[in-house]
């Protein structure tokens, strides 16, 4: 059975090269988008200099949601929470290479998880199941807006729950 592995990362940006993670959520789930269990969730310690180094949106919005507090007040460390969410993926016997990677505009944690978190990215396949791109399909050739009324916590678990709320929503109206 295929299993979709639903990850969704905060950053201090976008760009990998400069940027990094601060915050993992991973979750998987069937084909029909049931979990198997409630998913991982880890908020990375990151420097003071680190977290002040992000731009102004990460900052506004990484604040409001709790983030920066928090990754102040943690004591995981970036290879830890790799791991950590490696383990996690493989307790679920997802075999190496052959899990999507599902969530919003995943493509950008991919690129994260190649860079930060290498043994996350080796279990995934090279097909990525990505609901953003499923949301423009779905207004351009049906005129269909079927987003969900999302909370925009910006913390990484809420995401995963929302992408498979959105999926699930275009599946009973696009995809019956």
């Amino acid at each position: 059975m295929n299993k979709y592995v639903w990850i969704d990362l905060e950053m201090t940006g976008l760009d990998p090269n400069t940027d990094t993670i601060l915050e993992v959520a991973c979750l998987i789930t069937t084909p029909d988008m049931k979990p198997f269990d409630a998913g991982i969730n880890l908020v990375i310690h990151q420097e003071k200099r680190v977290l002040d180094s992000m731009n102004e949106w990460c900052m506004e919005h990484h604040t409001e949601s709790g983030l920066v507090e928090a990754c102040k007040a943690s004591n995981i460390t970036l290879s830890e929470a790799e791991a950590r969410v490696y383990k996690y993926i493989l307790g679920h016997s997802c075999k190496a290479g052959r899990n999507y990677l599902a969530g919003n505009s995943v493509h950008t944690d991919l690129l994260f998880l190649k860079k930060y978190m290498p043994s996350v990215a080796s279990t995934l396949h090279y097909r990525i199941l990505d609901v953003s791109s499923i949301k423009i399909i779905a207004t351009d050739w049906f005129g269909t807006n079927v987003e969900i009324n999302k909370k925009k916590t910006h913390r990484a678990l809420d995401d995963i729950k929302e992408s498979i709320q959105e999926l699930q929503n275009y599946r009973s109206t696009i995809f019956k």
